[in-house]
């Protein structure tokens, strides 16, 4: 029998890419005549343009870096010489996960470090920059970023405000282009569909998240209304919310002022790049898997999306999640991880020992 063992990242615990290995080796230990096609999915979250390069087979570029709140921090890209394209995941120096809980704060938390990568990129003959949304720590709207590639922000003295710094956006009075801006467009992947205002926009539902109290929301949001002002006067063009702008504090909604942007589901994206559909059509059992199978999972996310695509060619599937998701989802099978302990210092080592677990007792004969 083959087996295609697809998952996502168990967020916090598992990278897809090991989880994927636990799996294969899980299952070889109980069902050695099983055939494993290891395949990792992501779908615009945290490390999908990681995966995406690897599954491409492309040279890893390293290159140091800002953090979130402006510390040093090494960082990398994929670089695709022959069609001048970059690929690159907000998280990897703008994430969440390099920021401790109490770090948390999207008043001062920037982008500036993805815009560096960016530009290293550009440089190396980059036109077209693949951006992954997942797993970032800010909601500047991608103004750090514009900084990087040499957007200038001015407050209404005429000084140059630095990134980092308390409330920027708020204290934005002036923009100034760069000369010349450089010649590229993005193609920015997302696994949410939120769009940027409203109540289901990326500030409400999103920003407690990332550091944001109750009592900060509307104060943000106002900051971010004032900064919008400023991309349209500056950009002369009103800039449309859509589906999928509530991505990563809203990075799209502010390249997309100055630089001809596409917004995709990540998923489906990466599958067809990676050629997910001959996988599944090869393969008699689809293994996939996320951290917890919830009512959002639905919304875009890879293992939901490869669900549909199974279904597609009447492939068994097999969902590992924690928790009690994934019931009534429409898998043929779901295993079930125990719950972690997050306080305790053991919980990534333990999530791994879940894993290996949970497939051995599911598939042992």
């Amino acid at each position: 029998m083959k087996v295609l063992i697809a998952p996502n990242a168990f967020k916090g615990t598992v990278e897809a890419d090991e989880a994927s290995v636990i799996i294969g080796l899980a299952l070889k230990e109980v069902r050695p005549d099983f055939e494993s096609i290891l395949s990792p999915i992501a779908d615009g979250g945290d490390g999908t343009c990681f995966l995406l390069g690897k599954a491409m087979g492309l040279p890893q570029t390293f290159q140091m870096a800002l953090d979130a709140l402006g510390r040093p921090i090494l960082g990398f890209y994929y670089l695709d010489v022959k069609h001048q394209t970059a690929y690159l995941d907000v998280s990897t120096v703008s994430g969440i996960k390099n920021l401790k809980p109490y770090e948390l704060n999207p008043w001062t938390t920037g982008t500036y470090g993805t815009g560096e990568l960016i530009r290293s990129a550009i440089d190396g003959g980059a036109k077209h920059i693949v951006l992954g949304l997942g797993g970032s720590a800010t909601m500047d709207m991608g103004l750090g970023i514009l900084r990087a590639l040499g957007f200038i922000f001015l407050d209404k003295k005429g000084r140059e405000i630095s990134m980092f710094s308390e409330g920027i956006m708020g204290k934005i009075a002036h923009i100034q282009n760069p000369i010349p801006k450089p010649d590229i467009k993005f193609t920015c992947l997302c696994d949410v569909n939120n769009y940027f205002w409203g109540s289901q926009g990326a500030i409400p539902v999103f920003g407690p998240q990332k550091g944001l109290k109750e009592t900060e929301i509307i104060p943000y949001e106002n900051a971010c209304k004032h900064f919008s002002s400023h991309l349209e006067k500056k950009s002369k063009k009103t800039i449309l919310d859509q589906e999928g702008f509530g991505a990563a504090g809203g990075i799209a909604f502010g390249l997309s002022a100055f630089f001809p942007m596409d917004l995709k589901m990540g998923a489906n994206w990466f599958f067809e790049k990676t050629g997910m559909e001959g996988k599944i059509k090869n393969a008699d059992l689809i293994i996939t898997g996320e951290g917890r199978y919830d009512s959002q999972s639905a919304g875009g996310k890879g293992s939901y999306e490869l669900l549909q695509m199974a279904k597609k060619f009447g492939k068994h599937t097999v969902l590992i999640t924690s928790g009690n998701g994934g019931d009534g989802s429409g898998f043929d099978q779901v295993i079930h991880l125990p719950e972690l302990n997050f306080n305790e210092p053991t919980f990534v080592s333990e999530a791994k020992n879940y894993l290996y677990d949970a497939v051995l007792n599911a598939f042992k004969l």
